[in-house]
């Protein structure tokens, strides 16, 4: 009979035992849901600290006070992508275009934004002027960047009576 009270006493350590491994489960299982937790939470904070840099920066160019030569660099993007058909020496190439204009100063800023049809078409003009072999190379990307910055630089000129527009830049280009 002793032999069973041993069975009894061994099988009450073991039901402890996984008792005590569930619990450590548990417990490793809640750590790392809060470390995953954390972690996304964690990046979702990051941008709004960025986010207040960028609002401080726009309050400083709010106020006037120039960081550069005439003012701040700012950013204006245009409202949709550039969408045209290039004609080339095999075949027509269709091409897209994300552009953002690099202006100085909220007051530019602030005259771009009022013009954006004017812009627009001044952009979709000097686009169409390319030519397919010539966009392929990145000596053709660049020189219809220029061409495009002179033609709104001077739109621009004969309408707000000054040079908004300080560099055309290409955040996207696509071509098929």
């Amino acid at each position: 009979m002793a032999a069973d009270g041993d069975l009894k006493l061994g099988e009450s350590k073991s039901g402890l035992k996984k008792i005590i491994l569930l619990v450590m489960a548990v417990v490793v299982v809640l750590i790392l849901a809060a470390g995953v937790y954390f972690y996304f939470l964690g990046s979702e904070s990051a941008p709004s600290a960025a986010s207040d840099e960028t609002a401080v920066s726009q309050s400083a160019a709010d106020t006037g006070k120039p960081s550069g030569p005439e003012g701040n660099a700012l950013y204006v993007a245009m409202p949709r992508p550039f969408v045209f058909n290039v004609p080339g020496s095999a075949r027509d190439r269709l091409v897209q275009i994300k552009v953002q204009l690099l202006v100085r100063g909220s007051n530019n800023e602030t005259v771009a934004l009022r013009h954006i049809p004017l812009i627009e078409a001044s952009l979709t003009a000097s686009f169409a002027s390319a030519n397919a072999d010539e966009l392929v190379t990145t000596t053709g990307k660049d020189a219809l960047k220029n061409k495009a910055l002179s033609d709104l630089q001077q739109a621009l000129l004969e309408v707000a009576g000054s040079v908004v527009v300080e560099e055309v830049l290409f955040t996207s280009f696509v071509m098929q």
